[in-house]
């Protein structure tokens, strides 16, 4: 990729089970000059589809913009099930900056798809957190309270007025936030019991809002094929927060009510740092650096 500027994206769509229509999702970021599709994943109990791309900004928008009017024709959110919080058709639109762009950069190009979007499907959009117009619409579990079903009346009150489009939540498609943020590891931990109120406990226990890690967002999730239950965790500063201090904790906290973690994963992509820092923490490396990756070095 010969590309003067890229920005990462990574849009979640509220459809994790129909394989034709995920397919129709991922189908505008197929093979399009300056975008670059990464990674796609569906999962069934969530119901929800996170993809993972990078592109030149025009290019970046340009697709974005097709994918969204194809998931508002596509999603009836009237129709939808799933463990994971949702609000709209299309849930969430993070831009990330990734070589030589800005934060600013990334804010205006959330503005422009947003705008975009409001005036060619009738999306109700909020701009959050670096995007965000006011300091209660940054964190998006606070803009989306109260989810589609609730959000009918939410969008009426002055305070919870759209940034674009119409002051309606659509009929189908719900709403959606748009905005620009830092790099988010998404990091789930599985538990051997099926006991949701438990998973919700350690989940409680371990994010920011309640008390818990500083850069940490956490919800319990019942995983019913499987049988156990999953404490699904946003990491949004890996930096500042590692991903081996919100599995220790989680272990903590779990061993409170007699249970145990059964493994974990990791949604769509991850930083190579952020798994250096946990693989040097279990393994104590002194004095170990990303310049001893081999990979990195290459890239160099």
């Amino acid at each position: 990729m010969n590309w003067n500027k890229i920005i990462e994206c990574v849009p979640n769509f509220s459809e994790g089970r129909d394989l034709a229509k995920i397919d129709q999702l991922v189908a505008p970021f197929r093979a399009r000059p300056g975008v670059k599709l990464l990674d796609y994943s569906n999962d069934e109990d969530h119901n929800r589809l996170v993809v993972t791309l990078v592109g030149e900004p025009e290019a970046l928008r340009d697709a974005l913009i097709e994918a969204i009017g194809i998931a508002v024709k596509l999603i009836d959110l009237n129709h939808h099930q799933g463990q994971h919080p949702r609000m709209g058709a299309v849930d969430v639109v993070p831009f990330i900056p990734i070589k030589n762009t800005t934060m600013d950069e990334a804010i205006a190009l959330s503005r422009e798809v947003a705008e975009a979007v409001s005036c060619l499907y009738g999306l109700p959009v909020f701009l959050y957190e670096k995007s965000a117009t006011a300091p209660h619409r940054e964190n998006l579990a606070t803009v989306r309270k109260g989810e589609f079903e609730g959000m009918a009346a939410k969008i009426k009150l002055p305070e919870w007025k759209p940034d674009f489009g119409p002051v309606e939540r659509h009929p189908t498609a719900g709403t959606v936030a748009i905005g620009a943020r830092m790099p988010l590891v998404a990091y789930n931990i599985n538990l051997n019991t099926n006991d949701l109120e438990i998973a919700n406990k350690i989940a409680k226990n371990i994010r920011h809002i309640n008390g818990g890690l500083r850069y940490v967002k956490a919800m319990g999730v019942e995983l019913t094929d499987r049988h156990i239950t999953q404490v699904s965790i946003n990491m949004t500063d890996y930096t500042r927060t590692a991903l081996y201090r919100a599995f220790e904790l989680t272990r903590i906290e779990a061993r409170r009510y007699g249970v145990s973690i059964v493994g974990s994963e990791i949604i769509g992509l991850v930083p190579m740092e952020a798994l250096i820092d946990t693989a040097s923490y279990y393994l104590g490396l002194e004095n170990f650096s990303m310049q001893q990756v081999l990979e990195a070095r290459i890239m160099e």
